[in-house]
């Protein structure tokens, strides 16, 4: 359930939204929207989702009725364990042929975001958390980048800057 809503918001759009993933283009288009890509295997995985949690709480509910030795809810619980199990076998298969499979890094966007992103903790070291704040919201207020907005305020050079944030650095453990 969540990798498909995952996939699904990050493949919102195309111009608004996340858009950070581009969807395989299995149907026409949406009926409402012209141009808009429909995440509808998403939406299939996580119809089948919805129904193996049902199947798990009848699966509970008859686990929970077992008296002494005898539990007449055997016969239901096998059923709606097998019917899970075909659900999410027989969804997997297609959420990975007629999805994952077509996935692409929108990476144009996801460039642009990072570009504008607002996360600037690798400049406190440098320049103080105050000093940090004050750009962020500087490039926030002026609908600036983070790097214009330092340099305007003069509390970095350009080059201190480019040292300091290198979003391929930020991404992992720093030892």
């Amino acid at each position: 359930m969540k990798i498909a809503n995952d996939i699904r918001l990050l493949g919102s759009g195309p111009r608004c939204g996340l858009g950070e993933l581009i969807l395989p283009e299995n149907e026409p288009g949406s009926s409402i929207m012209p141009g808009k890509v429909n995440p509808t295997q998403c939406e299939a995985l996580t119809m089948v989702c919805a129904q193996v949690m049902g199947n798990h709480v009848a699966i509970t509910v008859g686990g929970s009725n077992g008296h002494f030795e005898l539990n007449v809810f055997k016969p239901m619980i096998a059923a709606a364990l097998l019917h899970s199990l075909r659900l999410l076998g027989d969804a997997s298969a297609s959420f990975e042929k007629n999805c994952v499979k077509g996935i692409q890094a929108n990476r144009e966007r996801i460039s642009k975001l990072l570009h504008e992103s607002l996360i600037i903790t690798s400049l406190n070291p440098k320049i103080g958390y105050d000093n940090a704040a004050a750009v962020a919201k500087k490039a926030h207020k002026e609908g600036c980048t983070l790097k214009e907005a330092a340099l305007s305020s003069g509390v970095l050079t350009c080059e201190e800057f480019d040292n300091l944030v290198v979003p391929e650095k930020m991404i992992g453990p720093s030892h």
